[in-house]
């Protein structure tokens, strides 16, 4: 008898304490959401300004050079010995 009592006590403390927290947490969230309200509407309905690039990227590849019109200087190699 006795642990029959002390297991439904258990469970309506229990229970209690579970709803409670339950009701807070609901709580919570809707006083947050009256609080936001207007910011979560307005960043909804937020369009961000168009980016308009304000560079212009040019890539230059060298062209082969034919070895014929070689522009660098050539030594030759004994000039260079010492």
């Amino acid at each position: 008898m006795a642990r029959w009592k002390v297991t439904t006590m258990f469970t309506f403390v229990a229970a209690t304490l579970f709803f409670g927290a339950f009701l807070m947490a609901m709580g919570t969230i809707a006083w947050m959401f009256l609080l936001y309200h207007n910011k979560m509407i307005a960043a909804l309905q937020f369009e961000p300004i168009p980016h308009i690039p304000v560079y212009q990227i040019r890539i230059r590849r060298p062209r082969a050079v034919d070895a014929g019109r070689a522009a660098a200087v050539r030594v030759p190699n004994g000039a260079v010995t010492a």
